[in-house]
């Protein structure tokens, strides 16, 4: 099998803290990414300093917002495949190893994507972060779209595949959700799969009010509103569908990966 080069992407504003802790579990996996590229977004603390002491790549981005910090981090990478850790999130020790074995071989995916696992000192919250909030991301996102949603905080992808839709995504938009954003300008040709056991840990912190919740809750009818009418009911489902039916036969690898087919892995 192939091997593929590596790069983690953080986009970090004022948050040095928990980007070390973040930087720190990468060092302490069972295998370390080829780079990582941290997105200083006009932090005003040692984010660029934290970054630096660890190795890491620092891309300065001056537009506030996790779409134009992301988007810059992608551009600026060379790397086979491009991988996503938000600065709260704690990856696991096998996540580089576990993501580089579905991108090795010519069954690759275009996309991958993981699970939350919600971290704080309100277990009833984390809870339910883990079941409400992430668990109807999928179960009412991942069919509206026929592929499984793209979640940000534990994402990877094929450099080619962000070439071929980064002219799609709203990137200077720092009111949208980017994952979701992205999971809907996923061509109907590509293929996304989810592994449940692909697990980082996130900070509850969009949890802590009702203010703070409210925002991202709005942040989805803002994003559907900049991806209609492609992000009309089903449309998006049914181009999959469509796309499926014509090229069944011919040996073309047509994505299988919608969450009712069964195929996430």
């Amino acid at each position: 099998m192939s091997v593929p080069s590596i790069v983690v992407v953080v986009p970090s504003r004022d948050d040095a803290v928990l980007l070390r802790r973040c930087l720190a579990a990468l060092e302490a996996g069972t295998r370390r990414p080829d780079r990582v590229v941290v997105v200083d977004n006009d932090s005003s603390d040692e984010t660029a300093d934290v970054a630096r002491a660890h190795g890491a790549t620092v891309v300065t981005e001056r537009t506030h917002g996790i779409w134009p910090a992301s988007a810059a981090g992608y551009d600026a990478t060379t790397e086979d495949v491009i991988a996503r850790l938000d600065a709260d999130s704690v990856p696991a020790r096998d996540w580089v190893e576990r993501l580089a074995a579905h991108f090795a071989g010519p069954d690759a995916p275009d996309f991958l994507t993981g699970r939350g696992r919600f971290y704080g000192p309100r277990h009833v919250v984390n809870w339910l972060g883990d079941h409400w909030y992430l668990g109807g991301l999928y179960a009412i996102v991942g069919p509206y779209l026929g592929h499984p949603p793209l979640f940000g905080s534990s994402l990877a992808m094929r450099r080619e595949a962000w070439h071929e839709v980064r002219g799609l995504v709203h990137r200077d938009r720092a009111d949208l959700h980017d994952d979701l954003d992205l999971s809907f300008q996923v061509r109907p040709w590509m293929r996304v799969v989810h592994d449940d056991a692909w697990v980082v840990g996130v900070s509850a912190r969009p949890f802590d009010s009702w203010a703070a919740l409210g925002r991202r809750l709005h942040w989805v009818v803002t994003t559907v509103r900049a991806c209609w009418p492609e992000s009309r009911p089903f449309r998006h489902r049914a181009e999959r569908r469509a796309w499926r039916r014509r090229h069944a036969t011919g040996g073309t690898s047509a994505d299988t990966s919608s969450p009712d087919d069964g195929a996430s892995r």
